[in-house]
């Protein structure tokens, strides 16, 4: 369940004078509309502000930007009625002069009598100040204010002063351009850490509740130790009590200097420190407009070196010529504000709340443009995010599903992106390429703060301007997905507790038996000696070598899981994992220098290093070792966030500051050392608190590179802990999901994060994990299992067999049927994943990307697509024999029978029967397909077949990547065939781009679909001869039958 986010946070500012009335009189006295510029300024609408500058292109070098102070953002330490009788008192009617002349003199003599201080008394002159500007009054008014005006003359050297003072001031936006002096500041002394700073006092207006910014984030929040902090204490039900005031003293921004990629300039924190111990006193922000779509932003400690993410990433050397954003700054406090060039939008406005900068504690917050977030995960939930106070923290963890609800705790892996979908359909996303533990902070504003313990703040931001091309820009960051074989897409099935090698090979039998399809088959834990990584039952698994030498004859794969953790319990010189390691000094070690023990599944271990170079190659060899007995053909590598059965290691961990930071995020357990490993072991890259998170993607990498080497093609490692750029080098399952309705629903969101990700290989344990599952809760959950792009059914140790095979004949059936529907479809799967390893698109996908203008489409994830034109729509509900279905205004059809849907642009209630899972068609597209078998490898002897979706301009156009599914970099060795596919009206033709896989000519096409044919046609012409066909007049398909076109020359097919 999604917890209530607890204490404390910010509000936007009191909106009692809005700056429309502020700035009404220099809006009307303006030159030119050309001149016009709209800013919008944090938590103002953008009709409320209206400023002028000159045009970029009019201002010179020694153009200044008018100095600004945004009163809306301010409220006098007055009492609230002395407060409204100032901001009422240029309003009042004449009749009313008099009364509020004395009101005024009265209020100036209470201020002078109680002997304010400098802040106090600037502020009150603001309200004056406001007032007297503005001239709007009577000629009684107007003497009111001359004889203000000279009773303040009078006040002395003192009121001279503050007068200087308001006129003088310093800058408070720029180049957010607006149009009247802030006050400078009283300057103050340094702070003790958790302190607010000396002599600042906050000022706390009547808040908008959902634009508060957390100033104490810490589990209990107090009255005392709130203000002790200079912020603001208000308890309202449901929102954080204690928020940053307006103006909180932050880092200011010195001058900023072009640089070959952007810009760059220092951000100083002179006088005031944060709530939290060892301040970076002095920032460096670097800001690169790497290319047109992407922008990044980092702030770094600019006098020491902190510990930055051993990822790969983009190198840029040219500045972006066209960018599609615009860059604007606050220099006091520092803030930068990133707006969409197009139209204004602002993206990004970090000026909402102040940047804090620490040691082990660093936040920066923003407004957000819409309230459509998505991301953020690894988590459990619907796909659309609650902006309703929601905490999400990032901290790998091994954690099952311990109910049926939603679950933003910290999950097995981290991923800091989200997506945002404006209100106009464009969208853009924002990556913090942290790897420490951190949470983010979702409000109701909208807004977002982020808030990590280490590392730096290094952003990438990306304006997309529609999500597909959104998440393209991302993948350019991290790493575009591998390529996988084409037999990883087939079905797999593996369970926990088979207890033997016979009781594997006879589920296997029994699968083939049905012809049901099966590619792979997995084992658990139970296959090993004593759960010792890199061993082989030899009682109960004495035959594993033949079962995998069986599966291999009959075209299919075997995979069984490896565990990290390496047993240090053995007799010593018999268990060359532990042995060699140790010799070598491949684990990870404690503060005292030795291997840190935890406990696991074969008892105490050790757990390797995967960061070190020498590691990853005794990984390898220890690989190598063992599939010299039993050839596997790829690897489940689980329990690698890292998990732990003790917290930190059998003997504890130190005291330290990194055991105990000033600030722990929200992680489950409280502790960073809960369930996994001591914060401060070491590790060769870094402490394991800097690389926790990523522990599971440094050994994907290490797995992947050890199947290359062993078996010299392309590798399938499918893990559970996952960061960014792991898809690069492998594959994600959901991890320790329930046999329930709702965990299969939760599944849906699950495989469109990680595909956002950069992960598109990913699907849940089928029919569940954990717990007893039912004949119909399994077949509807196989039904959908047959369209996730990564297919396994899984279940636990002592729960009830949910093997296809264990059902009745007609549930048989009904999953035989969707699974040779996966396999008729396959060719267009491997098409996709191509698509995503070359061009960045995701393979599973939400409805919004192909319609994110429709706003129906942005909470639906209980329908997803494959691609832009294969729409699932499951059912998830027990009993259910229908479902809702949500068609986008677009040509849509039956996958099945061809018939198009009507209406559409609308929810529509679709027969689903339980030997059915629904499929749709978007008209425009052409899916490839192939004659489907039991496995990967009878099917791709077959002929292959077309589906032709017509348009509403009766077009359509697809295409088909194939080489032989397994070699490494087909593409760099020109062995593949790449062939295009056109119809435009009464014509289908293909171009031949690519023929270098040596099978092209063996290639035939046996037939052909047309959906959206309106009339019968007279001829069918196939490469120029009459074909046979048939047409179904209701469903308006013409098929075209009994073809064998060579698909290594250019065919053309057409109807009269």
């Amino acid at each position: 369940m999604a917890e209530s986010y607890p204490l404390s946070a910010w509000n936007t500012p009191d909106k009692k004078v809005p700056l429309e009335e502020l700035l009404e009189e220099s809006s009307s006295s303006s030159s030119s509309a050309a001149s016009l510029r709209n800013v919008q300024l944090q938590g103002v609408p953008p009709q409320h502000v209206t400023v002028h500058l000159k045009p970029v292109e009019e201002r010179g070098p020694d153009y200044r930007y008018p100095e600004f102070v945004n009163y809306a953002l301010e409220e006098p330490f007055l009492l609230k009625s002395e407060v409204e009788k100032c901001e009422k008192f240029p309003h009042l009617k004449d009749e009313a002069d008099q009364q509020h002349r004395d009101a005024f003199f009265s209020l100036q003599a209470k201020i002078e009598s109680r002997q304010l201080d400098e802040m106090k008394r600037e502020s009150f002159r603001r309200y004056v100040g406001v007032s007297t500007w503005r001239g709007q009054c009577t000629c009684k008014v107007c003497m009111v204010y001359l004889m203000a005006f000279f009773m303040l003359l009078l006040m002395g050297v003192c009121a001279v002063g503050m007068i200087f003072n308001i006129v003088m001031g310093n800058n408070l936006f720029i180049p957010v351009m607006p149009m009247v002096k802030r006050p400078s500041q009283p300057k103050v002394g340094p702070s003790a850490p958790g302190q607010g700073p000396p002599g600042y006092a906050p000022q706390c207006p009547d808040e908008d509740n959902d634009h508060r910014f957390d100033c104490y984030p810490e589990a209990v929040a107090s009255q005392a130790k709130c203000e002790g902090r200079g912020c603001c204490w208000r308890k309202p039900n449901g929102v954080p009590f204690c928020f940053f005031p307006p103006g909180y003293p932050s880092y200011s921004l010195g001058e900023v200097k072009d640089t070959p990629l952007g810009a760059t300039a220092v951000l100083t924190r002179d006088n005031a420190s944060s709530p939290y111990p060892k301040d970076v006193n002095q920032l460096t922000m670097d800001l690169r407009f790497e290319t047109n779509g992407r922008l990044r932003l980092v702030l770094n400690d600019t006098s020491s070196k902190r510990y930055e993410v051993p990822i790969e990433t983009p190198t840029v050397t040219t500045k972006a010529a066209s960018p599609l954003y615009e860059v604007e700054y606050s220099h006091d406090p520092f803030g930068i504000v990133v707006k969409r060039r197009s139209n204004g939008r602002v993206l990004l406005n970090t000026t909402v709340a102040p940047l804090i900068y620490a040691d082990q504690f660093l936040e920066l917050s923003t407004s957000l443009p819409s309230r459509n977030i998505y991301g953020l995960g690894e988590h459990r939930g619907p796909f659309r995010h609650s902006l309703d106070w929601v905490r999400i923290p990032f901290w790998a963890r091994d954690k099952s599903t311990a109910s049926a609800k939603e679950d933003v705790t910290n999950l097995y892996g981290s991923h800091p992106f989200y997506l945002c979908v404006e209100e106009d359909g464009q969208a853009h996303g924002v990556f913090l390429l942290n790897s420490n533990a951190m949470e983010v902070i979702l409000q109701p504003a909208p807004a977002l703060t982020w808030r990590t313990i280490g590392g730096i703040l290094d952003f990438h931001i990306f304006l997309g301007p529609d999500p597909d091309s959104v998440i393209r820009q991302y993948w350019e960051v991290i790493g575009y997905p591998m390529m996988p074989p084409y037999w990883a897409l087939g079905f797999h099935l593996c369970r926990w507790g088979y207890g033997s090698a016979n009781r594997t090979m006879d589920i296997v039998q029994k699968m083939r038996n049905a012809g049901i399809p099966q590619d792979t088959q997995w084992n658990d834990i139970d296959y090993m000696t004593r759960h010792l990584d890199w061993t082989y039952d030899g009682d109960k698994f004495a035959e594993l070598p033949e079962v995998v030498k069986d599966l291999h004859d009959h075209g299919q794969h075997y995979i069984m899981i490896v565990d990290p953790g390496i047993s240090n319990m053995q007799k010593a010189g018999t268990y060359p994992p532990y042995d060699v390691g140790l010799k070598r000094g491949v684990f990870i070690n404690d503060t005292n220098g030795n291997p840190i023990v935890g406990s696991v599944w074969p008892g105490d271990t050790t757990f390797p290093d995967f960061t070190n170079p020498i590691t990853q190659q005794w990984w390898q060899e220890m690989a190598a070792d063992f599939h010299k007995e039993v050839p596997f053909d790829g690897m489940w590598i689980d329990m690698n966030e890292p998990s732990n059965f003790v917290d930190g290691s059998t003997h504890g961990c130190p005291d330290n500051h990194l055991e105990k930071p000033p600030y722990t995020p929200a992680v489950v357990g409280g502790s960073l050392s809960a369930k996994t490993l001591c914060a401060s072991s070491q590790q060769h890259l870094s402490t394991h608190y800097n690389l926790h998170n990523l522990y599971g993607h440094f050994e994907i990498i290490a797995s992947h590179n050890a199947l290359v080497s062993i078996r010299g093609t392309r590798p399938v490692v499918i893990s559970r802990s996952t960061f960014p750029s792991s898809g690069r080098h492998g594959g994600h399952w959901l991890g320790d999901n329930k046999s329930s309705w709702k965990d299969m629903y939760y599944s849906i969101p699950g495989i469109l994060n990680m595909n956002m990700f950069g992960i598109p290989l990913v699907g849940p344990d089928i029919c569940g994990f954990g717990g007893d599952t039912n004949e119909e809760l399994c077949l509807r959950w196989q039904q959908l299992g047959a369209f996730y792009p990564f297919s396994r059914n899984h279940n636990t140790l002592g729960a009830k067999s949910q093997e296809p095979i264990v059902w009745s004949a007609d549930t048989q059936k009904a999953i035989r049927s969707a699974l040779l529907t996966r396999y008729l479809l396959l060719p267009h799967l491997y098409f996709l994943f191509h698509r995503a390893s070359k061009m960045g698109e995701a393979v599973a996908r939400p409805l919004f990307f192909q319609y994110p203008t429709d706003s129906n489409t942005w909470g639906v994830d209980t329908q997803f697509l494959w691609g832009d034109s294969l729409m699932v729509t499951p059912v998830l509900e027990q009993g259910a024999t229908k479902v809702t279905a949500y068609f986008p205004n677009d040509t849509w059809y039956d996958f099945y029978s061809g018939r198009p849907v009507v209406p559409v642009g609308q929810n529509v209630t679709l027969d689903a029967p339980q030997d059915t899972i629904n499929l749709h068609v978007r008209g425009g597209v052409i899916l490839v397909t192939q004659q489907p078998e039991t496995t990967t490898t009878a099917s791709r002897r077959n002929q292959f077949g077309l589906v032709v979706a017509l348009n509403r301009t009766l077009d359509a156009w697809g295409g088909l990547f194939w080489d032989d599914g397994d070699t490494l970099d087909t593409e760099g060795k020109k062995e593949f065939t790449m062939i295009k596919f056109f119809s435009s009206r009464n014509t289908i033709s293909s171009q031949v781009m690519m023929s270098g896989y040596p099978g092209t000519k063996d290639m035939t096409l046996g037939s052909i679909r047309v959906y959206g044919v309106a009339h019968k046609p007279h001829t069918v012409m196939a490469n120029k001869q009459a074909v046979d066909y048939s047409y179904v007049q209701d469903a308006q398909m013409l098929s075209l039958n009994n073809l064998t076109l060579p698909m290594s020359q250019p065919i053309e097919a057409l109807w009269a």
